[in-house]
């Protein structure tokens, strides 16, 4: 695809009917270069979360030369742009992208942990064992459950005793303590 047809797409970002920035959005992740990249960080900041969505899958097919942009989006100070930056350094399980992932544990947007820990849990990586159990006690329900799930997939047997405390701690929560033995089932 030749420059002009790339800045179509990226003109047709700004127009107000959605399906024409969702196809828009889904032409740019066949174009892997710098500008489609752009682009779709860009459309992070989209009214429409089906549109942020898209982005970020599509930068996923981008693949790694989307890594290091999406490591600076992380740095953004809007919650949604680093949200699906998260999601998008998932999309694309790069494991140089598991320090940054791991920074974002740190986030004060309760979205922006729960995606790092998601992507941590795909990508799997024994590096981010420690930090995932720190969130073990997050006071976002759905920051925890990501949290937990994510060691699972890592798999790695230090998780099982801090998986077990937070059981224990999740007094009259059900759908925690299931969550977390579904998780620990996994270590058997």
């Amino acid at each position: 695809m030749n420059q002009s047809e790339t800045e179509t797409l990226i003109n047709k970002l700004e127009n107000d009917d959605k399906t024409q920035r969702i196809e828009a959005v889904q032409a740019l992740g066949k174009i892997k270069d710098e500008n489609s990249v752009n682009a779709l960080i860009n459309t992070f900041d989209d009214d429409n979360p089906e549109i942020r969505l898209q982005a970020a899958k599509s930068i996923g097919e981008i693949g790694d030369l989307a890594v290091e942009p999406l490591i600076k989006a992380l740095k953004i100070e809007e919650g949604n742009t680093r949200r699906y930056a998260t999601y998008a350094l998932k999309e694309i399980g790069d494991s140089s992208a598991v320090r940054s992932l791991i920074q974002a544990l740190k986030d004060e947007d309760w979205g922006v942990r729960k995606f790092a820990a998601t992507s941590l849990g795909d990508i799997a990586d024994k590096e981010a064992v420690e930090p995932l159990i720190e969130l073990l006690d997050d006071e976002d329900y759905g920051v925890k459950v990501a949290a937990t799930r994510a060691l699972g997939e890592i798999g790695d047997e230090k998780a099982v005793d801090p998986i077990k405390k937070a059981r224990r701690n999740a007094k009259g929560d059900k759908d925690y303590k299931k969550v977390a033995n579904k998780v620990l089932k996994k270590f058997k």
